[in-house]
């Protein structure tokens, strides 16, 4: 098959690129923008444009389909050529939904989880080499893309993604999936340049569940009340599987979970992280997993690319990434490094980074989220502000809205660097949370501090 891209540099856009490739289909594309990795992995394999920007000409009769990525505007040549051609145009969820319509789809949902939580499931489906086709929001250890398509593979694994599916289609791209085996991890308040109120946003989740194939199965996470209330007031004939945190303890830094088959060791760690654990374990059992393969296989899982990842450790220090942006996420994610690490100092930095987080009105849902960090830093660049057309925000403000007097505030990401490179890092766990690189730090400079 014959497929362009518009819009090939984006992070899920040109992991479909490698995956219909390797698949050996004709791919082409085009982006005003790339940046690594994507650059490089789209021109190890060819498929890396000569030029940036967009080529109309690359619109012929002969595309089997033009795959559109959210990065490109209604107004995109290639796009409006492509219309008049009459060539069929797809968003990357339309795509994803018309390679895996004859297969089982396996799609996780919520405000926060859903990546680690696919993860999770590749990971055991990995480990007991079983082959599946999957689509997944980070990169994986053993996985060499984060999208895979066969023709022959059972079951389609997909991460389902609240957020919109194409400058034309304005629906959520998990309203596209119609899975036969479903999970919702949690509901928070996110998005909200396209989701203003809050009940809107919730309501997606309800349309989500009621997308679901006939005699269906919905794992879902019974200590979220809004999960718990969109779940089972939903009518459509599902089966319904509740799931909450198992019992664990921690000692010496490691958590023990408790299993059928004894107490175990795990490389993870948090409340959130087990609960996702608890929701993996449905879902993989219900493809087929019983439950001792499950905990043979998740005791070596170590987390997915940037959530919670473990980037530098000494003998008294300890240094974390992680992708937290979401009130709800920052604050299960600090808890979970202060629980773990009750006896040494928690130094927590969060980057507000995304159109939400610097959003004024916005910046009350983050009231406590820092409250268990020992030390506690807010950066965010007033460029970013500016470049999202939002009402500025002072440092006061920030203070305000996490109702804490004694939060550091930055928004010159050089002061930020050597701040946090001249600080005593003994005994000492550092988290950084955050969407993005705080201006550019080197996360690599731990490992040559500590």
């Amino acid at each position: 098959m014959n497929y362009h891209f518009i819009a090939i540099g984006g992070s899920a856009m040109h992991n479909l690129a490698l995956a219909l490739h390797q698949k050996g289909d004709n791919i082409t594309g085009s982006d005003d923008a790339i940046f690594e990795p994507s650059k490089s992995r789209l021109k190890a394999k060819g498929l890396l444009p000569k030029e940036e920007g967009w080529f109309e000409e690359k619109i012929t009769p002969d595309l089997d389909a033009v795959i559109l990525g959210m990065h490109a505007k209604a107004d995109n040549p290639e796009l409006i050529k492509a219309k008049r051609l009459g060539v069929k145009i797809y968003s990357y969820p339309e795509f994803l939904y018309e390679q895996s319509k004859d297969k089982t789809r396996v799609v996780i949902g919520g405000s926060h989880g859903k990546t680690t939580i696919t993860s999770m499931i590749l990971h055991v489906l990995n480990h007991h080499e079983i082959a599946v086709d999957y689509m997944v929001g980070a990169q994986l250890e053993g996985f060499d893309t984060m999208v895979h398509l066969t023709a022959e593979n059972e079951f389609m694994v997909l991460e389902g993604d609240e957020y919109l599916s194409s400058p034309i289609d304005l629906r959520p791209k998990f309203h596209l999936y119609k899975p036969n085996i479903a999970l919702l991890s949690g509901i928070a308040w996110d998005h909200i340049n396209v989701f203003p109120i809050y009940e809107n946003y919730v309501e997606q989740f309800s349309i989500f569940v009621n997308s679901m194939t006939n005699g269906g199965i919905m794992v879902y996470n019974d200590e979220d009340n809004e999960v718990k209330r969109v779940v089972e007031q939903a009518t459509n004939p599902i089966k319904k599987y509740p799931y909450s945190t198992p019992n664990y303890r921690i000692e010496n830094g490691v958590t023990y979970i408790e299993t059928s088959l004894g107490e175990m060791p795990l490389e993870i760690f948090g409340k959130h992280n087990l609960q996702n654990l608890a929701g993996a374990k449905w879902i993989c059992q219900h493809m087929g997993v019983d439950e001792a393969d499950f905990f043979e296989a998740i005791a070596s899982f170590k987390g997915a690319s940037k959530r919670l990842e473990k980037i530098a450790e000494s003998e008294s220090t300890v240094v974390y990434k992680d992708f937290a942006h979401s009130p709800s996420k920052v604050e299960a994610t600090t808890n979970a490094v202060k629980g773990q690490y009750p006896n040494k100092t928690l130094l927590a930095c969060l980057e507000l980074h995304t159109y939400s987080s610097l959003n004024a009105e916005f910046l009350k849902e983050y009231k406590g989220a820092l409250n268990r960090a020992d030390k506690a830093v807010v950066f965010y660049s007033p460029h970013a502000v500016e470049i999202k057309r939002l009402e500025k925000i002072s440092e006061q403000q920030i203070r305000d809205a996490f109702e804490r007097e004694d939060l550091i505030v930055y928004t010159n990401p050089t002061e930020f660097r050597e701040f946090l490179f001249n600080q005593n890092f003994e005994n000492t766990v550092v988290l950084l949370m955050s969407s993005g690189n705080y201006g550019g730090l080197d996360f690599d400079q731990f490992k040559a501090l500590i």
